[in-house]
């Protein structure tokens, strides 16, 4: 068996080397896919699974590659106890020998007599026993050979297979190559945003430039605002108008999703149940063969397969020790790493654990209560499922009582023959209906006809009277209504129509089924009629179209009434007219048909109908919506030029969001980036930890190894070759021992594998407590529709069932066909084989079952990963609203102080001095573009933490799902598996019962076949005569010996197909073996999902660290914005001092300027508002745009009043103040400027300094800070290379430890050289002492001759020769022995080498992998220094600039110092000049005072009429929505009732449904029944034919005795008449006119003619004699006398005569016996007698066969003259007569002699024979 275990070895090392190419070409697809779509960064995902599924196939091979190691040790060591035992044996048998021998000395010593020859024939046994051991030794040596050879090629693939594995190591660099590529994309991708991100905010500072205009524009930009605000208002109006009609469509959509959603599902799952039902037959049937099979070989296999087992878990416990402790060692490392990160982190995560704490608390409590409430409705889903349970059995009860009744109808099937002809006659009948219903078909197309010409009255009459169309349309209706009604009776009518039509066709099909042969004429009339009736629902269908599209023409016309009753009335008339179609089918198929293709056409009708009034309903929508717009044109054309200008406002806006959107996905993007890099960094140390982990194990087993080679070298090179069995023993207690060890080993293993086992429960149930929630919240939602689709998929699996039995079926039906021209014994073996077949094509079709499963439940995971998508999206877009939510208040508080900024700006924009102003305001935009940035940053950092923590929950999300699959499958699976059990036995019975009663079938025709063909047999026999037995009987054995021949070609067939079966069968075994090893496969892939699943909660870990990380720098930008709103603070106190100053210096301005301020600080105001406010509801917008505007236009138009009195008012009466105001206003003005701008300066620029100190303070901090990251960074940097440091010396380490085994390695080889040579040596020395064994046994064999020579006084001579041989067979055995035990060694240091080379392969490949990760390492080391380089770059960069901005900030305050040392002199003398002025402005004052009361009150008046107005707009839009409100409800009953429809539409199309179903299997039960029918009509023809043949036989026959009569009848035997005269020659002359009497007689001369001849003269006779011999004297031969003759002339004629017939009685040779019995003439009254009787066509018959075998019988001998057939008195054997004229008797085809008594004499004999 040693050879069998290699054989199995490398077909699993040539399945290893399979799977390692297909995993090769799935790389080259995936790095195929990776290059082309290496730019996106979606395809980092595919590209971490990638990696990961690498990782996976390098654990299988390194595993799969020690396993094959394992293996060939435990070979090698089987083989080297074979080899002790086979020892051990020969050992034995020469100890026998010996003890022979001994024996022999014995008997020689005893005396000379006592070499006998039985000593003899023992020494030659004993030769010939050493004989056999020299070729079973030769043999064995081959054997070892062999097997050497096959370990050698194992090796060598282990080494391609290494090679396969380095291959796959180099694909994994590249892919890393192809990441880092990408991770520079993504660099290339931030860079590009950081630009994107300047120019937004060079585009907002022009933004702010444009805002800061003059009084002048304030009035346009109100106009413009309130043109938006309009424009807005009508947008949101429309849009809510679409929204209500949308979300009807939305919602009907999603509805009918989720059905199809729920409807794939669940097809998924009926099919992959049926899959594992069929899997689980396949398995059983596999099972029972596996049974038969191994019940024959268990008594020779017992021993061998024990001793396998007592192998195999010997090296499982040691595998299972060597990964136990592996994975120890791993835990442990692992623990320390963990336990480090535990000290460094434990200060950051408690506060968050406290939050969490009390969160999850809660979410705990409201997850237990939805789980509870998912409990209940699971248990209720669990009763639903048993009632669909026990319906399906009822199910199945139902079809096998529908096969019950099919079994009758066949057994009905005769009985219904005779009703043929009445069956004709109705479809005659039927034929004529059609000929009406075409007719009626006509005057329907006429019909419609008339409704076209009525339909272009109705248009003419249109476009005439279009204002008269209320009316019109009234008529329209009531007509259109009677027309319905009408139509509706007819259709009414049509059905019942169709319904007796129906059950008239139903007993056609049942009549049908028998009589297919008579309907062959009327079916080819039929399909005529078909492709008529095609023909005329084409042109129907065209003559529908057109209508459609002339209707579709009108309705755009007509209102929505008269559509809906004209689509109603073109749907009644296409259902009449497929009605009439369908009434003339008359066969029941075409029927069904046409009837599914109506049902078709009208599911389509109705769905167009419901489309259509969609549709028409959103057209009333769009005319009224039109209306309304209409009547709003007017009031908008005056708001239009407004709305204009707020439309470019908007568009810019919409504008900058957009393109902040796309820096926003662009954010995002390269965040994922970054995270999945983060996440390839972590797997990457975890790996790393791994090796080293593997390295301590290799160093651990290496020291091992050396201290057993240390211990093993001088105990082999102490002991000498002698003491080799002592090492055996020993070995063996060792082994023993190892046996211990490994029992302990794998009982610790099992503990450690039960607690880790414990651990991944809990994990998984709580995911699965988490996935379980979610899908029951999915579930939640869709169960009223899952209870709608069950039935429906009820209905699918009832239709697949039959369809299983129609295929059954089938197959049967071939299997009769073949059946039906054997015997009932060969049928009985068919059935078995018929039964293996069909398992066979379920195994066949189980395979293909499984691969479409696996790829379903592929596609299901996809759909619910896309799911999974969509919801994080979904999320997704919630944080950013709420981040855009916070980013709104932040920028509501920025525009606020801009407006503030922007009042200042205005107040002092009067003056003169703009120089140092605009100085002052470029500073001032500075510091707000500063503040802009750090917003921006603090919004990019809250857009990056709400990204994480979507992804965070996405992760969870997708994790959650992949195991509630898991274990959905893995519990359906179970249940399915318990289902099958039960069901599979109940459907193996149900089958087995159908085949026996078709069996029992099949036997009781073939009985009656039987039964007939031997009634056939026996009328053939009867018919015939009974004289013509020869004839007929040769003829019936040839076609008999033809029938056994054709029987026998038959059977030779039949055995051959049972072959070809048996062949098919076994190649249907060996497919579901392969099938079993797809599923193995399957099976480990469902393990390695499983991985995959803790990997992901491992990079969950790590998302909780980045966490933790980014709240961290949260933290930080929120300590730098309170620096920022300090800055602020500061900043609006200065401004507070500086409009308290400003009020002090100019009071009389500030009147002047209040009402222009505050116009725009209230429009900024409502920008303000307007943008904090715009992230709420649509209808708070509106509303408060609304009153804006109103509130904007009341303003507008007091101002606009305000303006045009002032200046007409102003034209009139101060032409002449105007040139004095302007000399004192320009004087004023000037003094006031420099006054404000040097105050404002002196200020300001304080302020500035002051702000600038506290900036850098809070700069320097920062540096600090930064300062100290980069210590602490550099700590890091220093401490990563102190590990790399240590790593490069453990690799060091490494590298002697491989060179030092390297050069164990090359000793052992020199070693085992020089055992080599050592082992040649000694085979050359047992090649000498076998040629010394072969001489010893020549002279053995010379001393046996001599002993036989010298038995007397020699026995001296032979003891010594015995002596002689004893000592040369004692070496012989040495010899052996140490043959042997060199064999032993050298296997020993074989296995050595082996295991050697294996270790020095594995440290290479751990140098490798160390070399690969030093690299690694220190790369990451190099980009790590060089981001910490660049940021310490850029902080020195930032630290250059801000030094740059102080120095300006300095010379600035210098230059702005002296300016104010000139402007103070220059003020005093101004102050004076500006007191005067004040005087005059005062006056002014109070007159613009009293103005300013008058404008007030027409500002009051304007807010009544407002007031009024608004009054009157809210009524009209309670109206409107009073409108909307009201056509809601109306479309709302319509889609109820439209629903109702549906509906009942639904249900009878599931009953239409259930007809069909019934009429299918009608119609398949005819179908076999007609199959039935043709092949008994066969039968009946093959018969009919047989019998014709048997009718010509008989016919030839008859013809053949005819002519053998009439050809004998006139014919004399010339025998007979030559006995006659040479007897009337031998006769006495007185006695000789006797004998002329009977020559007479017999010639037929009459007894009156013989008496005139006698009467003659006596000589006349003489004469006529003479002459007749003289005439015929050379003819006649001439006899010799005899001796006896004398004596016999002297009797008397009649003794004569009477010994004559004595010879004729008794012939020489025997006459033939005839085969027809009872042969007569045809004139004889006997035959006549019989001919009466006998029927015409006998008589034919026997003609006809007598005619043709005339020539060919060879039993008709020519009969005698003397015995005619003919009676001549015709009074049978009573009558009188001559004995001779009598006929031969019937029984007796010879003569009988006749008994003459001695008394009597001759004559008295010839008297009575003459009386008679």
């Amino acid at each position: 068996m040693d050879f069998n275990d290699i054989i199995s070895s490398q077909q699993e090392i040539n399945r290893l080397s399979n799977e390692v190419s297909r995993l090769e070409s799935e790389v080259g697809h995936w790095k195929h896919i990776a290059k082309a779509q290496g730019t996106h960064s979606s395809d980092q995902s595919e590209i971490c699974r990638l990696q990961n599924i690498i990782k996976e196939l390098k654990q299988s091979l390194s595993q799969e590659i020690d396993d094959h190691q394992h293996e060939m040790s435990v070979l090698q060591n089987a083989h080297q106890q074979k080899l002790t035992e086979i020892s051990r044996r020969h050992r034995g048998e020469l100890s026998d020998y010996e003890e022979r021998i001994e024996e022999l000395e014995n008997l020689l010593h005893q005396g000379g007599s006592g070499v006998t020859s039985a000593d003899h024939s023992k020494v030659y046994k004993i030769q010939k026993s050493i004989q056999v051991l020299q070729t079973e030794k030769v043999e064995s040596t081959k054997k070892i050979e062999e097997l050497e050879d096959k370990i050698k090629d194992i090796t060598k693939k282990l080494t391609s297979a290494e090679n396969d594995r380095d291959i796959l190591k180099q694909e994994q660099e590249q892919l890393n190559v192809e990441k880092r590529q990408i991770i520079e994309q993504c660099e290339s991708l931030k860079l590009e945003c950081s630009r994107l991100q300047t120019s937004a905010m060079r585009q907002s500072d022009t933004v702010m430039e444009a805002s800061i205009l003059p009084l002048s524009s304030s009035v346009e930009e109100v106009r413009r605002l309130q043109q938006a605000l309009s424009d807005a208002e009508n947008e949101i109006m429309r849009l809510n108008s679409l929204t209500q009609d949308k979300n009807l469509a939305e919602d009907n959509l999603k509805l009918k999703m989720h059905v199809q959603v729920l409807e794939k599902e669940k097809s998924l799952l009926s099919q992959e149940k049926e899959e594992l039902q069929k899997t689980l037959s396949k398995l059983n049937s596999e099972y029972e063969v596996i049974k038969s099979t191994a019940s024959k070989d268990m008594n020779l296999d017992s021993e061998l397969y024990e001793l396998r087992l007592n192998l195999e878990a010997k090296q499982q416990e040691l595998n299972q020790s060597i990964n136990e402790k592996e994975i120890l060692m791993s835990e442990l490392e692992e623990l320390d790493k963990q336990n480090q990160e535990a000290t460094e982190h434990v200060i950051l995560i408690k506060d968050q654990l406290s939050k969490q704490q009390s969160e999850g608390d809660s979410i705990i409590r409201k997850l237990k209560q939805d789980l509870d409430d998912e409990k209940k409705r699971i248990h209720l889903l669990e009763d639903d499922k048993m009632n669909i349970t026990k319906e399906l059995d009822e199910q199945k009860e139902k079809l096998i009582h529908s096969e019950l009744v099919l079994n009758d109808l066949h057994l009905t099937k005769q009985k219904l023959e005779n009703q043929v002809e009445d069956l004709i006659d109705q479809l005659s009948k039927s034929q004529e209906n059609n000929i009406s219903l075409q007719k009626e078909n006509l005057e329907l197309k006429e019909h419609t006809r008339q409704n076209e010409e009525e339909l272009s009255r109705v248009r003419n009459e249109l476009t005439l009277n279009q204002d008269s169309n209320s009316k019109f349309k009234d008529d329209l209706l009531e007509e259109r209504e009677a027309k319905i009604r009408s139509l509706k009776q007819n259709l009414i009518e049509v059905e019942q129509l169709n319904e007796n039509l129906k059950e008239v066709s139903f007993e056609l099909k049942m009549e049908n089924e028998k009589l297919v042969l008579a309907c062959e004429n009327i079916r080819h009339q039929l399909e005529e009629s078909i492709a008529y009736n095609k023909q005329i629902s084409l042109e129907k269908s065209t003559i529908a179209e057109t209508l459609q599209r002339e209707k579709g023409q009108i309705e755009a016309e007509l209102c929505q009434a008269e559509k809906k009753l004209l689509e109603e009335s073109s749907k009644y008339k296409q259902t009449i007219e497929e009605l009439s179609n369908a009434r003339n089918l008359d066969t029941s198929a075409l029927q069904l048909e046409h009837e599914r293709l109506i049902k078709l056409t009208q599911e389509k009708n109705f769905e167009i109908a419901v489309l259509k009034t969609n549709i028409e309903q959103l057209e009333t929508d769009h005319k009224e919506t039109k209306e309304i717009l209409s009547s709003s044109l007017e009031d908008q054309k005056q708001l239009a030029q407004l709305l204009n200008e707020k439309e470019m406002f908007i568009k810019k806006i919409k504008e900058k969001n957009s393109e902040l959107q796309e820096e926003l996905d662009k954010c995002s993007q390269a965040l994922r980036k970054n995270e999945t890099l983060r996440q390839a960094l972590e797997e990457k140390d975890r790996n790393l930890g791994s090796m080293k982990e593997e390295n301590n194990h290799l160093q651990e087993e290496l020291e091992r190894l050396r201290e057993q080679q240390s211990r093993a070298m001088p105990v082999a090179e102490q002991r000498a070759l002698d003491s080799t069995t002592e090492l055996e023993s020993e070995i063996s207690q060792l082994n023993t021992i190892k046996d211990h060890l490994e029992e302990e080993i794998k009982h610790h293993q099992k503990i450690i594998e039960d607690q880790n086992q414990s651990k991944m429960q809990l994990l998984q149930s709580l995911q699965e407590q988490k996935k379980e929630i979610d899908e029951f919240k999915y579930q939640h939602e869709q169960m009223n529709i899952t209870h709608s689709q069950l039935c429906l998929e009820k209905d699918e699996e009832i239709k697949n069932l039959h369809k299983t039995i129609e295929q059954i079926k089938a197959q049967l039906h071939e299997e009769r066909q073949d059946i039906q021209t054997e015997n009932s014994d060969i049928f009985q073996k068919t059935k078995v084989q018929s039964l293996n077949i069909e398992n066979g094509s379920e195994k066949h079709d189980l395979s293909k079952a499984e691969t479409e499963k696996l790829v379903k439940g592929l596609e299901e995971r996809e759909l619910q990963i896309k799911l999974l998508n969509e919801k994080n999206i979904s999320l997704t877009k919630q944080i950013d609203q709420l981040s855009k939510d916070e980013v709104g208040k932040l920028t509501q508080i920025i525009q606020q102080k801009d407006s503030e900024i922007q009042a200042l700006h205005a107040r002092i924009s009067s003056a003169a001095y703009t120089q140092d102003f605009v100085h002052l305001q470029q500073q001032v935009q500075a510091y707000t573009m500063e503040r802009e940035q750090v917003f921006a940053v603090l919004n990019e950092k809250t857009r990056e933490n709400s990204n994480l923590k979507t992804e965070y929950h996405k992760i969870m999300d997708i994790v959650a799902a992949k195991e509630a699959a898991l274990t959905k499958l893995q519990d359906e699976n179970k249940k399915l598996s318990a289902r099958f059990e039960n069901s599979g036995q109940d459907m193996f019975r149900e089958t087995v019962q159908n085949l026996s009663r078709i069996i029992r079938e099949k036997d009781i025709e073939i009985d009656a076949l039987s039964q007939k063909c031997q009634t056939l047999l026996a009328v053939l026999q009867t018919s015939t005569p009974g004289n013509e037995v020869g004839s007929v009987n040769s003829n019936q054995f040839e076609e008999l010996l033809q029938e056994r021949d054709k029987l026998k070609q038959q059977v030779k067939k039949m055995e051959e197909w049972k072959q070809q079966v048996m062949t098919t069968v076994q190649n249907m075994q060996h497919e579901s073996a392969q099938l079993q090893e797809e599923l193995h496969q399957l099976q480990a892939q469902v393990l390695v999902d499983s991985d995959n699943n803790s990997k992901l909660q491992i990079d969950y870990t790590g998302l909780i660290q980045s966490y933790e990380q980014n709240e961290t720098k949260l933290k930080n930008f929120g300590q730098e914005l309170a620096h920022v709103q300090h800055s602020i603070g500061q900043l609006c106190n200065t401004k507070d001092l500086l409009l308290g100053k400003l009020d002090i210096m100019s009071p009389q301005l500030s009147s002047g300027s209040s009402l222009t301020s505050q116009s725009a600080e209230s429009l900024r105001a409502g920008k303000s508002a307007g943008s904090s406010e715009s992230s709420q509801l649509l209808q708070q917008e509106i509303e408060e745009l609304r009153k804006s505007l109103q509130e904007k236009d009341s303003m507008i138009r007091t101002l606009q009043e305000n303006n045009h009195r002032l200046s007409d008012s102003m034209a009139t009466s101060s032409e002449l103040e105007r040139k004095e105001h302007k000399q004192t206003e320009s004087e004023l003005k000037q003094l006031k400027e420099k006054q404000d701008v040097l105050q404002n300066l002196l200020k300001e620029k304080d302020l500035l300094i002051k702000v600038k100190s506290d900036q850098l303070l809070s700069s320097n901090e920062n540096f600090t800070n930064k300062v100290n990251e980069n210590e602490l960074l550099k700590q890091a940097v220093t401490n990563l290379k102190e590990r790399t440091l240590i790593l490069e010396m453990d690799i060091s380490k490494l590298k002697g430890e491989n060179e030092k085994i390297v050069e164990v390695s090359r000793g052992k080889e020199t070693e085992y050289q020089a055992l080599q040579e050592t082992n040649m040596k000694f085979s050359m020395m047992l090649r000498e002492k076998e040629l010394e064994c072969n001489s010893m046994k020549e002279k053995a064999l010379a001393f046996e001759q001599l002993l036989k020579e010298k038995e007397q006084g020699k026995t001296g001579e032979l003891n010594q020769l015995l002596n002689t041989v004893k000592s040369m067979q004692e070496k012989t055995v040495t010899f052996q022995q140490e043959r042997d035990q060199v064999t032993l060694a050298l296997k020993q240091k074989q296995m050595e080498n082996s295991t050697l080379q294996n270790e020095v392969q594995h440290l290479r490949d751990k140098e490798l992998r160390l070399n690969q990760e030093l690299q690694r390492l220190r790369n990451h080391l190099l980009e790590s220094e060089d981001s910490y380089t660049r940021e310490a770059l850029a902080a020195e960069d930032r630290e250059v600039k801000l030094r740059k901005k102080v120095t300006a900030l300095e010379e600035k305050l210098v230059s702005s110092s002296n300016a104010m040392e000139n402007a103070s002199h220059q003020a005093n003398v101004q102050v004076e000049s500006l007191q005067e002025q004040l005087n005059m402005v005062s006056k002014q004052r109070d007159e613009t005072a009293l103005q300013l009361s008058v404008s007030r009150e027409q500002v009051k008046q304007y807010a009544t009429s407002l007031a009024n107005l608004q009054m009157v707009l809210e009524h009209f839009q309670q109206e409107e929505k009073a409108m909307y409100s009201a056509e809601l409800e109306k479309q709302k009953q319509l889609i109820t009732e439209w629903k109702k429809k549906a509906e009942n539409l639904e249900g009878k199309v599931l009953s239409l449904q259930e007809r069909l179903d019934e009429a299918n299997a009608a119609l398949d039960s005819a179908s076999r029944l007609t199959e039935q029918l043709d092949l008994k009509e066969e039968q009946l023809e093959e018969l009919k034919k047989q019998n014709e043949l048997r009718q010509e036989m008989l016919d030839d026959a008859q013809k053949k005795l005819m002519d053998l009569v009439n050809s004998t009848e006139g014919k004399v035997d010339k025998t007979l008449m030559r006995n006659l005269f040479i007897g009337h020659f031998h006769t006495p002359k007185p006695k000789r006119h006797e004998v002329l009497r009977l020559m007479g007689s017999i010639l037929g001369v009459k007894k009156e003619e013989m008496e005139q001849l006698f009467n003659d003269d006596h000589g006349g006779v003489t004469r006529w004699m003479t002459g007749w011999l003289g005439g015929g004297s050379k003819s006649v031969p001439n006899t010799p006398l005899r001796p006896n003759q004398q004596s016999v002339l002297n009797s008397s004629f009649s003794e004569l005569f009477v010994k004559f017939l004595e010879t004729e009685s008794h012939p020489s040779i025997p006459p033939p016996k005839l085969s027809v019995h009872d042969m007569k003439p045809l004139d004889s009254p006997g035959r006549r007698k019989l001919d009466a009787n006998v029927p015409l066509s006998f008589k034919d018959g026997a003609a006809s066969r007598a005619g043709r075998r005339a020539d060919v019988s060879p039993f008709l001998a020519p009969r005698s003259a003397a015995v005619p057939l003919i009676d001549p008195a015709g009074l049978g054997p009573g009558g009188p007569g001559h004995p001779l004229l009598k006929p031969i008797s019937d029984v007796l085809p010879t003569f009988t002699p006749l008994p003459v008594s001695p008394d009597n004499s001759a004559g008295v004999v010839l008297k009575d024979l003459l009386k008679q």
